[in-house]
């Protein structure tokens, strides 16, 4: 007799199903799995034994063979525990094999029969509802799996024994309820920073626009601070985009409590970060900073001190807004749609260009340091800005500077303009920021003063086509904060201008 139960094995954030095999029979006593498994599906063989054993049940002295089909499929992870254990109850008679072709199943095992949470619920859940299946999962993923779908079937025991019990009708076990973490109160606010108002309009327009900001100045002149106070400012995630980024957070396992949260991601990795924990990658190609930072924000801090090769690997993510990452036998795909922000000292010494500062190595410390960040990298940045080191009549003057409600209120004004413009032209994008190069020259067309003023820039600046069309997208920004419909010479001038610096550093380079 062979019993069948349907789990799911990850590509990326799609879930694949997987057809869970279970026959016993006659023949030498032994329990073997195959199909491609790796050590962790491996090794359930002696968690699903124990677990059974807890429960009050023990496996039969028989030949016991589990095939993961399709065999050509690697199958990775510990979530295979549970859909074993029921395809041996199943085959046992301890369980209806009939209700079980309901549903998806995916929990690791304890020793004792208590089933442990999983990484990769909420897309599995999404997964088994496109098949029109229900889900059983640990208990502490069930308010993350309740999000796939609010009349979709799911069962979330805590044990082995329960989810038995259940299918008998001796115990009934609820659905779990969509779990969301309360809004954020404590996010650090605009009204601590004194002073950089130019560097506070630059963060206003990155948000407003969905723009990649580089900040240049001294250490201590508070670029990481201008970049912690960024998500505070920034519309609240829609709930297709929440579904997005709670999907590859809960591939990594990190939704903690099974909670999503409406709250823009925001990582900010060391510098001493590989490119696998960057981009993406290992053994099980798992989702890197850039994805786990996808509608949200990745801060790079001393950005010259990240290996050259590591990111430049950003180039093809910023672009295309998704990391491909190629193994011998797979390949997946995980979007990484991201907004950059970075800092960086202006030398190594970091006090380059400061009054009444001379560096002992003169020009060559910033050239050197600067350097090591390649063109076509700066070449994706929309703005570029100094931040000049705060004074201390800055930091005594009284009175705060505006707070980040009120910022945030003109920031979400400009998105919605950029929603319903977009909306209407019936296109992906949602932000100046996504819209492709055809897209922005037909939203962004300038008026006479500024194609004339864009033109003379063109040639001093020698931009190249992609900075041509991210200083359109960034002028189309600056006239929807100020609300209005067409694109003007003063929006062309201030795209200008806060392309300007990144520009030379990229010749530079």
């Amino acid at each position: 007799m062979v019993s069948r139960v349907t789990t799911v094995a990850f590509q990326g954030i799609e879930a694949v199903a997987v057809d869970v095999q279970v026959q016993v029979g006659p023949g030498s006593v032994v329990f073997n799995i195959v199909g491609l498994a790796d050590k962790a599906v491996a090794e359930s063989r002696e968690r699903v034994r124990s677990a059974l054993i807890a429960s009050g049940m023990s496996l039969p002295a028989k030949r016991i063979t589990v095939n993961l089909a399709p065999a050509d499929l690697p199958k990775e992870g510990s979530h295979y525990d549970l859909p074993i254990a029921l395809g041996l109850m199943a085959a046992m008679g301890a369980v209806p094999a009939d209700r079980l072709a309901e549903y998806v199943v995916l929990g690791e095992l304890a020793l004792d029969g208590t089933i442990a949470p999983v990484a990769g619920v909420l897309p599995a859940a999404m997964g088994a509802n496109g098949m029109g299946r229900g889900l059983i999962c640990p208990a502490a993923c069930g308010p993350e799996a309740a999000w796939a779908s609010s009349d979709m079937d799911i069962l979330a025991p805590q044990s082995l024994i329960q989810l038995a019990n259940h299918f008998k009708g001796t115990q009934v076990l609820s659905r779990p309820r969509a779990g969301l973490k309360p809004p954020a109160d404590d996010l650090p606010d605009m009204a601590e920073v004194r002073g950089q108002e130019s560097a506070r309009r630059a963060l206003e327009v990155a948000a407003a626009g969905g723009h990649n900001l580089l900040m240049v100045g001294p250490p201590g002149a508070g670029k990481s601070m201008l970049a912690a106070r960024l998500p505070s400012i920034l519309p609240p995630l829609t709930p297709k985009e929440l579904l997005e980024v709670s999907m590859i957070a809960s591939l990594a396992g990190e939704l903690a409590e099974g909670r999503l949260s409406d709250r823009r991601p925001f990582r900010a990795p060391h510098h001493s970060a590989s490119m696998a924990a960057l981009v993406g990658g290992g053994a099980k190609a798992r989702p890197g900073e850039v994805s786990l930072a996808h509608n949200g924000v990745l801060f790079l801090d001393e950005l010259p001190e990240f290996n050259p090769q590591v990111l430049d690997s950003l180039r093809q993510p910023l672009e295309n807004g998704e990391t491909v990452i190629a193994r011998a036998n797979h390949r997946v795909t995980y979007p990484s749609r991201i907004q950059l922000v970075a800092a960086m000292n202006p030398c190594r010494c970091g006090h380059a260009g400061e009054p009444g500062h001379t560096c002992a190595r003169g020009q060559r410390c910033a050239a050197d340091y600067q350097a090591r960040i390649s063109g076509p990298f700066l070449d994706r940045v929309d703005l570029s800005i100094e931040v000049p080191a705060v004074t201390a009549r800055d930091l005594i003057r009284p009175g705060n500077g505006e707070p980040s409600s009120a910022i945030a209120e003109r920031v979400a004004a400009a998105r919605r303009r950029q929603e319903q413009r977009y909306a209407a032209l019936n296109v992906s994008a949602r932000c100046n920021a996504q819209a492709g190069a055809r897209l922005i020259e037909t939203v962004a067309q300038p008026d006479e003063a500024g194609l004339a003023l864009l033109g003379e820039a063109a040639d001093a600046l020698n931009l190249s086509a992609r900075g041509y069309h991210r200083v359109l997208k960034l002028a189309r920004t600056l006239a929807d904060l100020g609300g209005h419909d067409n694109v003007g010479r003063i929006h062309i001038a201030e795209a200008l201008a806060y392309r300007q610096l990144g520009q030379k550093r990229a010749s530079a380079a």
